[in-house]
């Protein structure tokens, strides 16, 4: 196997092994919770959608690239590339969409407790499955474009306007074609950016006057209920850092793509490999920084207080026959 392919078939998966258990162990967290407490933060539904996307995004992009990379040649036909390719850039902008969408979020929650922003934050806090569904629909619409586009590469001959994506080559027949496709990905991205840029900067700059307002004054003085929104909001902005630096590496190379006619397969896989890797890594952040993800289950806390309450027992018993004796 050549070098560049076994860097390749390791690389696409390391990233399988670390983001499928880290997503799915959010997704089935966030479910018993959901199912334990009959209720869920509007943050951590966010999160749910997120880590969903994530998992497709590796299911549709990274393992065929390790399989790829591997030897298995000839995966897909022209109906499987349609699917996979839909699939792959909406959940791709679905997660990019998300993260941007839980940044404007966390931005509004420890925002100043004025009239206007007490109702936005009660029109927000309802409102957030009906504000991920225009995003799913939106995103959708936006890349239906796959599904015409979409063919095998084992029986399809290509134009020069062509973007090879491992079993599958996405053929834009025309200049303009593959030129407006482009542009409207870099467009809703710069979009998105724009609104996580902004929300983030206002975070830093609240956590910056908090964490002034709050030297000098006694742990018992300090709010908890703030405590906990703050540190959330630190964990948003770990998410759009590690977003900005991968993505904005990704999105880099894609505007360059757009000033050629034909892409190398070696700078398509450098692109995928850096924009999958935030479906795979952001896993860890939530994990590392979502206090509800470390949460004990209920009947583990029960059963802790049943054997703390039989070791009590059972020392008092044997102190007293011992006393006794």
């Amino acid at each position: 196997m050549e070098i560049r392919l076994l860097l390749k078939a390791l690389g696409f998966i390391l990233l399988v092994v670390i983001g499928i258990p880290g997503n799915v162990f959010i997704l089935l967290k966030f479910a018993y919770i959901k199912i334990i407490e009959r209720k869920l933060l509007p943050a951590n539904v966010i999160l749910m959608v997120l880590a969903s996307s994530n998992v497709l995004v590796i299911f549709s992009r990274v393992i065929p690239q390790a399989l790829d990379a591997i030897g298995v040649e000839n995966l897909l036909d022209d109906t499987e590339c349609k699917l996979v390719l839909f699939t792959y850039r909406v959940s791709r902008a679905m997660s990019i969409c998300i993260t941007s969408y839980l940044s404007c979020h966390q931005c509004v929650l420890i925002a100043p407790v004025t009239r206007n922003w007490i109702y936005i934050k009660e029109k927000l806090t309802r409102s957030v499955s009906f504000i991920i569904t225009l995003i799913l629909c939106m995103n959708l619409s936006l890349y239906t474009s796959a599904l015409l586009y979409g063919k095998a590469r084992m029986n399809s001959t290509t134009s020069p306007y062509v973007l090879r994506l491992v079993y599958c080559n996405a053929d834009f027949l025309t200049y303009i074609s593959f030129l407006i496709n482009g542009l409207v990905s870099v467009v809703r991205e710069i979009i998105f950016l724009v609104l996580m840029t902004v929300s983030s900067s206002y975070m830093i700059f609240i956590l910056h006057r908090h964490g002034k307002s709050m030297k000098g004054m006694r742990s018992s003085d300090k709010s908890q209920t703030k405590t906990i929104e703050y540190k959330a909001s630190r964990a948003v902005l770990l998410l759009v850092a590690l977003y900005v630096l991968l993505y904005g590496m990704d999105n880099s190379m894609w505007i360059y793509t757009l000033s050629l006619s034909s892409v190398s397969p070696e700078m398509n896989d450098t692109r995928i490999f850096l924009a999958a890797s935030y479906s795979a890594l952001s896993p860890m952040v939530i994990i590392a920084t979502n206090p509800k993800l470390h949460q004990r289950s209920p009947w583990k806390k029960k059963l802790i207080q049943i054997e703390k309450r039989h070791f009590v027992n059972s020392v008092s018993q044997d102190i007293s026959d011992y006393t006794s004796g």
